[in-house]
């Protein structure tokens, strides 16, 4: 089976591409997905010992939680130390399954692959690009985002250039999503898996 690390900085696309992959076919781990779900209740106690008053009803509030590490390296990576055994424990889970239906490709969706070394745990890179103007465009367009906090995220994230650059195959989400679709036909079509 072949794994695939799909990454992309915020507004990118990589949601819908991930999106693409799945109607394909093709079974994708979502990280986010996944912090969300154990935000839900599994790791609500530990976040809230660590950062008291981000998860007071049994459920991490990502809000209050987000102010509390955004911008600060030492709350983020004791966030970190928290989050990330219990993410990866899913996705092995995820892996093994999808190995044991005979998957000949799996996606991992991870915001920050190349960030924290993920990158060498799979096999082929995918990097979810648009041009710089749209993914402003579509990010300070949700609700509750602000250019400030779209920096901060910024920050946190290898530009896209260097993304690309170590990619080994990008997919480009500014010309739409026909153009995306078929970016990732051609890809499951080059990998043996369509």
């Amino acid at each position: 089976m072949i794994v695939l690390g799909l990454t992309g900085s915020i507004g990118m696309g990589k949601s819908t591409t991930a999106g693409l992959f799945r109607a394909r076919g093709v079974p994708v781990f979502d990280a986010d997905e996944t912090v969300h779900r154990l935000y839900a209740g599994p790791l609500a106690p530990a976040v809230e010992a660590a950062f008291p008053g981000t998860a007071p009803a049994g459920a991490v509030d990502r809000a209050a939680l987000g102010a509390r590490v955004l911008g600060d390296a030492d709350a983020m990576k004791r966030l970190e130390a928290i989050v990330h055994p219990a993410v990866r424990a899913a996705e092995r889970a995820f892996l093994a399954t999808a190995r044991e239906a005979g998957a000949k490709v799996a996606v991992l969706d991870i915001p920050l692959l190349f960030e924290t070394g993920r990158d060498r745990d799979v096999d082929r890179v995918v990097v979810v690009s648009a041009p710089a103007d749209v993914q402003r465009a579509r990010v300070l367009a949700r609700p509750g985002m602000t250019a400030e906090k779209l920096d901060a995220i910024l920050a946190r994230q290898l530009p896209d250039a260097e993304k690309r650059a170590r990619a080994h195959h990008v997919i480009d989400t500014g010309a739409g999503i026909p153009a995306a679709e078929a970016a990732v036909a051609a890809l499951l079509s080059d990998l043996g898996a369509s």
